[in-house]
């Protein structure tokens, strides 16, 4: 490897969070050469995941790192949601066994590539994406990974909603409402009145007059829209008369 190579890898080396991803588009972008980054390779500094996706050998790859370069290089928009986001700002409920499962939100034009469906990382990822959200509330996640963002947690609880009860449990999702006594009343309303799933919305005020927190007394529901038609959100369960719809009978009875 000549002088001028090795420069030039010491610069990439150096500039790298640990634990994350090349891609060749944007190091072909930055002036290196398929020559070059096939010299890489051979050398042993760079080995290939897929096809146009490198790492450096002896990394553990981290999912918080491999993302950040996914979004910083390839200029993509995945973030973290659901229950991931609600645990990174310090709720959580459930105990995970073996290894951890990141929820990953991304737009629906922006398709999963395989090689980020692998069992390659420190998470296991599972993916989600939605249209919901007219005015998403995104954050970033720290100052390390400026590139990627998580979903504030009034926007969170929601996506957990929305995938409830196949992902989540209505019971389950409670108890961690009971712990929102944070929430910005300023952003549930926003979320609320520019949302357009109506069996979200219902169980979301539902869960949180039931809990009592103070944030909703500030609410302006006459401004959220709820429609009219009854849903049925379980079966066997029983109905809630103020928000037309029917509850785990466990959650309706908790108190």
């Amino acid at each position: 490897m000549s002088i001028d190579e090795g420069n030039k890898l010491n610069q990439l080396l150096q500039k790298h969070n640990s634990g994350g991803l090349y891609f060749s588009a944007w190091l072909k972008e930055n002036g290196y050469s398929d020559q070059l980054l096939k010299s890489y390779r051979d050398s042993g500094w760079l080995a290939a995941l897929s096809r146009g996706v490198m790492y450096r050998p002896g990394d553990r790859l981290r999912a918080f790192a491999v993302l950040e370069s996914y979004n910083k290089q390839l200029g993509k928009n995945f973030h973290i949601t659901a229950h991931s986001a609600l645990e990174l700002a310090g709720f959580n409920h459930y105990v995970p066994m073996g290894k951890p499962i990141l929820i990953i939100g991304h737009p629906k034009q922006e398709p999963v590539p395989d090689w980020l469906k692998t069992d390659s990382f420190d998470y296991s990822f599972k993916f989600f994406t939605t249209e919901i959200f007219s005015n998403p509330q995104l954050a970033t996640v720290n100052t390390d990974y400026p590139h990627l963002k998580a979903s504030a947690p009034e926007q969170a609880f929601l996506e957990c909603l929305l995938l409830a009860p196949k992902q989540y449990s209505y019971m389950d999702l409670y108890y961690i409402m009971e712990q929102l006594t944070t929430l910005r009343p300023d952003v549930v309303q926003e979320l609320l009145e520019n949302t357009d799933n109506l069996k979200v919305k219902r169980m979301f005020l539902y869960m949180a007059e039931k809990a009592g927190h103070h944030w909703f007394d500030l609410l302006k529901t006459d401004k959220i829209a709820l429609g009219s038609a009854k849903h049925k959100l379980v079966e066997n369960g029983s109905y809630v008369p103020k928000y037309k719809i029917t509850v785990p009978k466990e959650l309706y009875e908790y108190e």
